[in-house]
């Protein structure tokens, strides 16, 4: 929760340095993971896109046994990734069985732990335990989700992969109005700073409103309802944080065009999240982005590719060799390099902000639609100060499963643990081993 926050003195420095600078220089690298090795992410970001991906979508042809890329041709859909094969592992043989992800994993694919439709989330989701352990920000955790316009327009906000803990969901942004609004209103001019004036005020309003009433009910609605007027309290909070620091903001608010109020497909909406996304975190607001591209359900739709189906009948495809497939990753890829692009731009330390940067490129749904969680393919991208192995095929032996790649990453920034939201009774069962990924490690 941002109430965790308790000063913005050690950002202050940060914000003040000037474009291409470190934002948060006062705050050392976490612990590594080897001796002698320092750094260590400071920033990670999960792409998760639905229905599934297919192994045969980005394993190059002929590569059965873990090796270099260097020789290799990615497959197509994933072909816009060619010119940053020295920073990628493609990891094959991960496993998550015990989530039972059928149509989607929900809060269980970034959480490793049994999800379902419309079961409440059993505890904290890896992305915001990196929140908790990564460098403070403004704002610890951002959720961006992509769907269809109707579904984007009429349900603004969603919680279906992310929690801070345990019956305690996370909400997507998928109205990039609203998200521009939260992030950006309060250095913007015209109709859009009139909006974001407006909806702080009704906001203000409502949570006094619902202050003033709390006394009347009994205990254990009082606490559920003080948990909702703290959600008030902590927006209030982040608007008068970001007002503070409004100068640095506006060297990183993207440009307002037609695509925010007038989209003509559901892509202008994915782009322009993106872009808020991107901006998020090269501005320092956030070290810690989460992409739900579908939003972790069976819907989505991409009828700016070209693409007519939508919606579930898009996982019952085959996605090797189909056209529609092909131009769905295709665009995802294409994110991704631009993500890449973006904060190789911004000089850190002694290189850039892509140097301590990890992504981490799945689906909420497995290998397939319909799948019992077997094989869970995962991209890595970035090697943050030579952490993880990069430019490689991993093929493990389906033994292990994602939570030990969330064990992993958390290792990677300094958090001790041999295992990530799985007891030692459902190890035996679920587990081969204990501890991070020898084989992802440098």
């Amino acid at each position: 929760m941002m109430t965790r926050r308790k000063t913005l003195q050690s950002l202050a420095a940060g914000f003040g340095a000037t474009l291409g600078s470190s934002l948060f220089p006062g705050i050392s690298n976490a612990a590594s993971l080897k001796p002698g090795v320092s750094g260590g992410p400071k920033r990670v970001i999960f792409f998760m896109q639905n229905q599934g991906f297919e192994p045969g979508t980005c394993i190059p042809d002929g590569m059965r046994n873990s090796g270099s890329l260097a020789k290799a041709k990615l497959p197509e859909p994933i072909a816009a990734l060619e010119p940053f094969k020295e920073r990628l592992n493609i990891i094959s043989g991960l496993h998550g069985i015990h989530t039972s992800p059928s149509h989607s994993a929900f809060f269980g694919a970034l959480g490793g732990y049994r999800g379902s439709d419309g079961v409440p989330p059993s505890a904290a989701t890896i992305d915001y335990e990196l929140s908790k352990a990564l460098p403070e920000t403004l704002l610890p955790h951002l959720c961006i989700g992509m769907d269809s316009l109707e579904n984007m327009k009429g349900k603004p906000t969603v919680a279906n992969l992310s929690a801070s803990g345990a019956g305690q969901p996370i909400f997507m942004h998928s109205n990039p109005n609203h998200l521009y609004q939260t992030l950006y209103g309060g250095i913007s001019q015209g109709e859009i700073r009139k909006q974001h004036e407006a909806r702080s005020g009704m906001l203000d309003r409502i949570g006094e409103l619902a202050a003033s009433k709390g006394g009347l009910l009994s205990e254990g609605d009082k606490r559920r309802y003080g948990e909702f007027v703290q959600g008030f309290d902590d927006m209030s909070g982040l608007r008068e944080r970001l007002g503070k620091v409004s100068d640095h903001l506006r060297n990183f608010a993207p440009k307002v065009d037609a695509r925010y109020q007038s989209p003509e497909f559901e892509t202008d909406w994915h782009d322009t999240l993106l872009d808020l996304g991107i901006s998020s975190l090269k501005s320092g607001i956030t070290n810690v982005l989460t992409i739900g591209s579908g939003r972790g359900e069976i819907f989505g739709s991409w009828k700016g590719l070209g693409v007519e189906q939508q919606g579930h009948n898009l996982g019952h495809m085959t996605q090797k060799d189909n056209p529609i497939w092909i131009k769905i990753r295709q665009y995802n890829s294409r994110m991704l390099v631009k993500i890449m692009e973006e904060l190789e731009s911004v000089p850190e330390g002694s290189g850039t902000m892509m140097d301590n940067t990890l992504i981490v490129y799945t689906s909420n749904n497995a290998d397939k639609q319909h799948t019992n969680g077997a094989n869970w393919p995962v991209m890595l991208l970035g090697n943050c100060d030579g952490i993880f192995k990069s430019g490689c095929f991993t093929q493990l032996d389906g033994k292990r499963p994602i939570n030990a790649l969330y064990a992993t990453i958390l290792r990677s920034v300094g958090v001790s643990g041999d295992r990530f939201n799985m007891s030692d009774k459902m190890a035996k069962k679920f587990d081969s081993g204990s501890g991070p990924l020898k084989e992802i490690l440098a």
